[in-house]
C-alpha cells in the first residue's frame, strides 16, 4: 500500500517534529498555575513543607546571633556560662536538621505525586487522542514527552521549589536580623536585592526561550535516530550512511550551540550576583568603621561582637542569593518540560463517539459518496466519492493497484481514518453515532503490518479480552501456530519480545490471525493476511479463515488468486474510485482492469497515486 493508505485526513501532516510559530512567553506565575491540578492537591503536605521551611529559615540568623554574646560576654567580659555554649549550638543545629528533613521529604512527595498524576493523564490522553496526533508527532517525540520530559521536569521543579522555599525564607530571616542589629547598614545591603532580581528576571526569560528551542531540537534529533533504526537496511542498501551522518551531525551541532547559549545565560547569574554582594560588603565594612570611629553616642555604638555578628549574617546572605540566582535555570527548564505534557493534554482533542450500542450487530456496511483527502495541495484524493454496500455475511475482496485506496477504505470502518466527505454506516447508523468502543468491538483486523505488544503469546492473542487458555490454544491451532508455541520453553506464556521480534515474519502473521480468531467479531478485515505465509501454512490458514468468515461480513485486501476467488464479490479500485465489481469469473470474462491485474506485470504497469 502507498503511504496515503495509512494516514489521517484533514491536513494531518508528517510525523516528523515540526517547529511551531513562537508564541509570547506567558508570566511564570501563570505557567506555574497550570500545574496546580497535578501538584497542588496535597494540602497537608504543603503545610508540612511550609512549616519545615519556615522553621529551618528561622534557625539561620541564630547562627550569627550566637557570635554577639560569645564575643561580647564570653571573650570580652567573661560572664557567659560555659554550659550554655554547647546547648545553644547543638540545639540550633538539631532543630535546623529536623526542619530541613521535613521540608525536603514533603516537597519531594508533592513532586512525585504530581509526576504520577501528570504521567497517568498523559498516557490516558495518548490512548484516547484523535488519530491525527500520531501523524503530527513521531513516536519518539511522544514517548520522550510522556516518559522523560515529565521525569526531568518534575525533578528540576523539586530542586527549584526546595531552593526557593529554603533560600527565600532564609534571606527574609537574615535581612530581618540585620535590620535588628543595624538598620543603617542593612539599607546598603537592601540596594543589592533589586539589582539581583532584575538580573534573574532578564536571564531567566532568555533561558526559557533557549529551553523551548532545545526541546524542539532534541525531538528532531531523536526522530533522526528513530528513522535510521527503523530503516537501517534501506539506509545501508542505498549507501546513505554519509548523508544521514551529516544530517545527524547538523542537528547535534544545533543542539550543542543551544546548550552553550543556555550555559552562558545560566552561568552569568552567579558571578554577577557575587560581584554585587562584594560591592555591598566593601561599603558596609567602610561605613561600620566610620560609625565606630566617629560616633561615640549610644545610637551609633558598635561592639566587636555586634559587628562580627552583622558581617557573619551579611556573608550568609551570599550563599542563598547565589542559589536563588541559580534556581532560575532548573525552574525554567522544569516548567518548560512539564508544559510539553500540558500541551499534549490540553492541546489534543480526544476521539468523539455517539451513544448507539445495539445488540446484536448484523454487519451491514454502506459508504455513501465517501471522500478522503490527505493534506492539501494538488494530490489526488485517497478516496473520491465512493459508494459501496456490503450485505451482512458477505465476503468482499478489494483489489487494485498500489495506492488505489483499499486500506484507506477499510480503515474508515473502525474510524481510524475520518472521511472528509460523505458518510459511512453500519447497520444503517452513521459511524459517528456509535459508541466508539462498542463500534470497534465489532471488528477484527489482520493487517500486513503486524503489531504485537511486549507480552506473552497468550496475552497478545487475547488482547483486550479476558484470557481463556483453552480458547487461546484453539485459536493457535487454527492459525497453524500451536506446534511452534508448544516447542517454546514456557509455551503460550513465553514473552514474544519487542513487536514479537522472537518470531519469524510468517509466525507473527499467524499470531495476528489467531488474535482475530479469538476476538470473534461479526466483521472481519483482512489486509494481505496471508502475505507472509509459505504455501503449506497458507493452505492451513485459508481453511481456518474460511471457517472464521462463515456467517461474518468480511472485507479482504489481497492480490493472491487463492484469497480472492472464494469471495462473494470482488471490488476493483483504481485512483480512489471503484472501477468495477462482480464475481471473480464475471470480472475475468469482462477483460477489464481486474483481468489485467491477474497478469504478472500488471501491478508494475498500473500507475499509483502520489502519497
Amino acid at each position: 500500500m502507498s503511504s496515503q493508505d495509512h494516514g489521517t485526513p484533514a491536513s494531518a501532516g508528517a510525523s516528523a517534529p515540526s517547529s511551531a510559530p513562537e508564541q509570547p512567553t506567558p508570566p511564570l506565575r501563570l505557567r506555574l498555575r497550570r500545574l496546580l491540578p497535578y501538584f497542588g492537591h496535597q494540602r497537608w503536605v504543603w503545610v508540612l513543607a511550609l512549616c519545615g521551611t519556615l522553621l529551618g529559615a528561622a534557625t539561620e540568623p541564630l547562627i550569627p546571633a550566637l557570635l554577639k554574646p560569645l564575643l561580647d560576654s564570653g571573650f570580652t567580659d567573661g560572664t557567659l556560662q560555659l554550659w550554655m555554649v554547647p546547648l545553644a549550638i547543638v540545639g540550633v543545629f538539631l532543630v535546623r536538621g529536623v526542619a530541613q528533613f521535613t521540608s525536603q521529604y514533603a516537597i519531594t512527595r508533592i513532586a512525585n505525586e504530581g509526576m504520577l498524576l501528570l504521567r497517568q493523564a498523559l498516557f490516558e490522553r495518548l490512548l484516547t487522542a484523535e488519530m491525527a496526533l500520531f501523524t503530527r508527532q513521531s513516536s519518539s517525540a511522544l514517548s520522550n514527552t510522556v516518559v522523560y520530559e515529565v521525569q526531568t521536569g518534575a525533578t528540576l521543579l523539586v530542586q527549584a521549589l526546595m531552593g526557593i522555599s529554603r533560600d527565600g525564607f532564609t534571606l527574609v530571616a537574615l535581612l530581618g536580623y540585620l535590620l535588628y542589629l543595624n538598620w543603617q547598614l542593612t539599607l546598603i545591603v537592601a540596594v543589592v536585592v533589586p539589582a539581583v532580581t532584575w538580573i534573574m528576571k532578564t536571564l531567566s526569560r532568555r533561558l526559557y526561550r533557549i529551553t523551548k528551542a532545545s526541546q524542539q531540537a532534541t525531538d528532531e534529533l531523536a526522530y533522526v535516530v528513530e528513522e535510521n533504526v527503523l530503516a537501517h537496511r534501506m539506509v545501508r542498501l542505498h549507501g546513505a550512511q554519509a548523508v544521514q551522518q551529516e544530517r545527524f551531525g547538523q542537528l547535534s551541532d544545533s543542539l550543542r550551540r543551544l546548550a552553550l547559549k543556555a550555559t552562558i545565560a545560566s552561568a552569568a547569574m552567579t558571578p554577577l550576583t557575587q560581584l554585587l554582594a562584594a560591592v555591598a560588603l566593601s561599603i558596609v565594612i567602610c561605613v561600620a568603621l566610620w560609625q565606630s570611629r566617629a560616633g561615640s553616642s549610644e545610637a551609633h555604638a558598635i561592639t566587636v561582637g555586634g559587628f562580627a555578628s552583622f558581617i557573619a549574617a551579611m556573608l550568609m546572605l551570599v550563599a542563598p542569593m547565589r542559589r536563588m540566582a541559580d534556581v532560575a535555570n532548573p525552574l525554567t527548564r522544569g516548567v518548560a518540560a512539564l508544559e510539553r505534557g500540558l500541551q499534549l493534554i490540553h492541546g489534543t482533542a480526544s476521539e468523539q463517539g455517539g451513544t448507539h450500542t445495539p445488540q446484536p450487530v448484523q454487519g451491514a456496511l454502506e459508504l455513501r459518496d465517501v471522500s478522503v483527502r490527505f493534506g492539501t495541495g494538488e494530490h489526488a484524493p485517497a478516496l473520491d466519492r465512493v459508494n459501496l454496500q456490503v450485505r451482512p455475511g458477505e465476503v468482499v475482496a478489494l483489489v487494485g493497484p498500489s495506492g488505489a485506496g483499499k486500506t484507506t477504505l477499510v480503515n474508515l470502518l473502525p474510524r481510524f481514518v475520518l472521511p472528509t466527505g460523505g458518510e459511512v454506516l453500519l447497520d444503517g447508523v452513521a459511524l459517528p453515532d456509535w459508541q466508539l468502543d462498542h463500534l470497534r468491538a465489532q471488528f477484527a483486523m489482520v493487517s500486513q503490518d503486524v503489531v504485537m505488544l511486549h507480552a506473552s503469546i497468550a496475552a497478545n492473542v487475547a488482547l483486550g479480552a479476558p484470557l481463556d487458555e483453552t480458547r487461546v490454544q484453539q485459536c493457535l491451532q487454527a492459525a497453524n501456530l500451536a506446534e511452534h508455541v508448544a516447542s517454546l520453553p514456557q509455551g503460550m506464556h513465553t514473552l514474544v519480545g519487542h513487536n514479537a521480534s522472537q518470531l519469524s515474519g510468517g509466525q507473527r502473521q499467524r499470531l495476528a490471525i489467531a488474535r482475530a480468531l479469538y476476538r470473534d467479531a461479526p466483521i472481519l478485515i483482512l489486509d494481505e493476511a496471508t502475505s507472509a505465509l509459505d504455501t503449506e501454512s497458507e493452505r492451513l490458514v485459508q481453511e481456518a479463515l474460511q471457517r472464521l468468515m462463515r456467517g461474518r461480513t468480511t472485507l479482504v485486501i489481497a492480490h493472491r488468486l487463492s484469497t480472492i476467488e472464494h469471495a462473494d464479490r470482488v471490488v476493483v479500485m483504481q485512483q480512489g474510485r471503484i472501477a468495477e465489481q462482480g464475481s471473480h469469473a464475471q470480472l475475468l470474462a469482462q477483460g477489464g482492469l481486474y483481468a489485467r491485474l491477474q497478469t504478472p506485470t500488471a501491478l508494475a504497469d498500473e500507475p499509483s497515486l502520489a502519497p
